[in-house]
């Protein structure tokens, strides 16, 4: 996972931006607040989700963790996917996002491109209970980055985490990841193996689809 680019701006348009890392230029897929202030030539520091395809890689930048941590719940809903939940954020805001949710605003979730009035009512039921209130966290129970074993998609450690890893350099969310290695670790006869735990949580997103 890229966490986040840190180095000079190379370019930047209406919604990316170009920043050298290494002596590499990294596109990066931003909301507007991410993109305000950035100026050709200036370092500049972006927090980063990397969604990983058969064909793309390709990296989202958000301006704070309750950015980025809204849009991995939303684009890890069932048809969603990262360029309508990346409009969604870059429209609401992860406040604006979380509030509409919670208080089912189908009307305010419309706002956002590509978004009807049915997918704005999947979405209200798909987050129910996903996205924690502003002040609780980075948008999600306990936050994306809280501790091992959180449901919510947090970061596992040890085991866990290196297949949370694989899968999500396999283009499962780090939410859809995490709850699959939850799951599957809280069997009776769960594997203590990286290789077969990597199988029983690839079978469990599989069934869940």
């Amino acid at each position: 996972m890229i966490a986040s680019v840190r180095g000079p701006v190379l370019t930047v348009t209406a919604n990316a931006a170009v920043i050298e890392c290494g002596g590499v230029g990294l596109a990066v897929t931003l909301t507007p607040a991410a993109r305000e202030g950035l100026r050709r030539g200036e370092e500049a520091t972006i927090l980063t989700h990397l969604v990983v395809r058969e064909d793309s890689l390709t990296l989202y930048g958000f301006a704070d963790d309750a950015e980025r941590d809204v849009f991995v719940v939303v684009q890890g809903v069932s048809g969603v996917g990262p360029r309508l939940a990346l409009g969604l954020v870059s429209t609401l805001g992860a406040e604006g996002l979380t509030r509409a949710v919670a208080g089912e605003d189908v009307a305010a979730l419309t706002k956002a491109p590509g978004i009807g009035r049915k997918g704005a009512q999947k979405l209200v039921i798909s987050l129910a209970g996903k996205l924690a209130p502003a002040g609780t966290g980075a948008g999600v129970p306990g936050g994306l980055s809280g501790g091992a074993g959180v449901p919510g998609g947090g970061a596992l450690g040890g085991l866990g985490g290196e297949v949370q890893a694989a899968l999500e350099r396999l283009g499962f969310s780090a939410q859809q990841s995490a709850a699959a290695v939850v799951e599957v670790q809280g069997l009776p006869d769960a594997p203590t193996e990286a290789a077969a735990l990597l199988r029983q949580a690839l079978q469990t997103l599989r069934t869940s689809r």
